[in-house]
C-alpha cells in the first residue's frame, strides 16, 4: 500500500504540473477536472473512463496480520472464524453488564428515583449490513446483522444507556435531509422595487413557466386568463392550496403559462411551480411543513398503458368456461 500511495504522490505531482498548479494544493477534485480535460471520455458507464483515486479509495480495507512468527493466532476469538464480529458483540454484552450493575447501586443508594438521560435516537436509524461488513472487514451474514442490532437495542434500552452515547453513535447513520435535495430560488428584485421569483412546474406532459411577486393584490393571471381559465372548481382549489397553505391568499401576484396535457395535469404543475416559489420566501420550519404536506414533490403518476389481449390497463374480459 505504500508503494501505491509513493506512485499516487508522483502522478498528481506530474499532473498538478501539466495543468500549471501548485502540487501542494492540489485536491482530488482538481485531479477529477484536469483528468475530465486532458482525457475526455465519451463511455456511458462512469467506471470504465480515465479515474485517478488515492488508493485508500480504490483498494478495499483488509484485515491486520492473524498470526505471529510463532504460527500462533493474535486473536482469542480466531478460531471463530469471525473474531472482530465476535469480539464487537462481547464488548457489547458487557456493557449492558455493567449498565445492570450501576442500575442496581443506583437503587440501593437512594430511595427516590430520577430519570436519567435518554440517548437521542430520533435522527438516525441503525448502520446496514454493508457498513457493518466495512467496520469488522468480515463475511457476517444477514443473520449476524439482525443479531447484532438486537443487541445494540438491549443496550440503549438500559435506563444508564447515556453514557455509552458515544459507542452507540459510532453504529448510528444520520437520517438524509430531505430539505437539502430541494432546489429553492433566490428572489429576485423587479424595476418597481418588488421582490419576484421564477419557477418551473411539471406533471404528466404539461410544462408550466410561473412568476410569483410576493407584494401584490392577489391577482392570478394563466395564459392571459383569471381562475376562471379551469372550470372545475377542484381544479381552482388545488392551485389555491399552496396559498392557503401559507396563509398568502390575496397577497401576492401570479403569473403562468401552461402549455400541454389536460385541466388536471395543468392544475397539478401550476400547483407544483407555485408551492416552489413560495417557498423562497418562507422560513425553513414552513419550508419544511410544506415538504410534509406534499407541495415540494413532483406528482410522478401517469396513467398505466393499457395491455395486449385486454380492454384497459387493468380490466380483463369476462371468464367463460364454455
Amino acid at each position: 500500500m505504500k508503494e501505491e500511495i509513493a506512485q499516487y504522490e508522483i502522478g498528481k505531482r506530474h499532473l498538478a504540473n501539466i495543468m500549471g498548479k501548485n502540487a501542494e494544493t492540489f485536491t482530488q477534485e482538481d485531479i477529477d477536472k484536469a483528468i475530465e480535460y486532458l482525457l475526455p471520455s465519451g463511455l456511458y458507464a462512469k467506471k470504465a473512463r480515465p479515474l485517478m483515486k488515492h488508493p485508500y479509495e480504490i483498494f478495499p480495507p483488509q484485515k491486520s496480520a492473524q498470526f505471529g512468527m510463532d504460527g500462533r493466532p493474535f486473536h482469542w476469538l480466531f478460531y471463530t472464524a469471525k473474531p472482530n464480529y465476535y469480539n464487537l458483540m462481547y464488548d457489547i454484552v458487557w456493557k449492558i453488564e455493567a449498565l445492570k450493575k450501576k442500575e442496581d447501586e443506583s437503587y440501593a443508594q437512594t430511595t427516590l428515583f430520577t430519570k436519567p438521560k435518554e440517548i437521542n435516537l430520533r435522527s438516525s436509524e441503525w448502520i446496514d449490513l454493508d457498513r457493518l461488513k466495512q467496520i469488522v472487514l468480515e463475511k457476517i451474514t444477514e443473520e449476524d446483522h439482525n443479531n447484532f442490532i438486537n443487541l445494540m437495542e438491549r443496550l440503549v434500552s438500559q435506563q444508564f444507556s447515556a453514557t455509552e452515547e458515544e459507542f452507540t453513535l459510532k453504529y448510528r447513520k444520520k437520517y438524509e435531509n430531505q430539505l437539502s435535495q430541494i432546489q429553492i430560488e433566490t428572489p429576485l428584485i423587479d424595476e418597481d422595487g418588488r421582490q419576484y421569483v421564477k419557477t418551473v412546474g411539471k406533471r404528466k406532459s404539461c410544462l408550466t413557466s410561473l412568476t410569483l411577486w410576493i407584494q401584490g393584490s392577489g391577482k392570478f393571471t394563466i395564459n392571459g386568463q383569471d381562475l376562471l381559465y379551469f372550470r372545475s372548481k377542484s381544479s381552482r382549489a388545488q392551485l389555491l392550496y399552496p396559498l392557503q397553505f401559507v396563509k398568502k391568499i390575496g397577497e401576492v401576484d401570479v403569473e403562468a403559462t401552461v402549455e400541454g396535457g389536460g385541466h388536471t395535469s395543468q392544475a397539478g404543475s401550476i400547483r407544483f411551480a407555485l408551492s416552489k416559489a413560495l417557498a423562497s420566501f418562507m422560513d425553513s420550519a414552513t419550508v419544511e411543513k410544506m415538504r410534509l404536506a406534499g407541495l415540494l414533490m413532483r406528482d410522478l403518476r401517469r396513467k398505466e398503458r393499457k395491455k395486449p389481449g385486454q380492454p384497459k390497463a387493468r380490466k380483463k374480459s369476462t371468464w367463460k368456461k364454455r
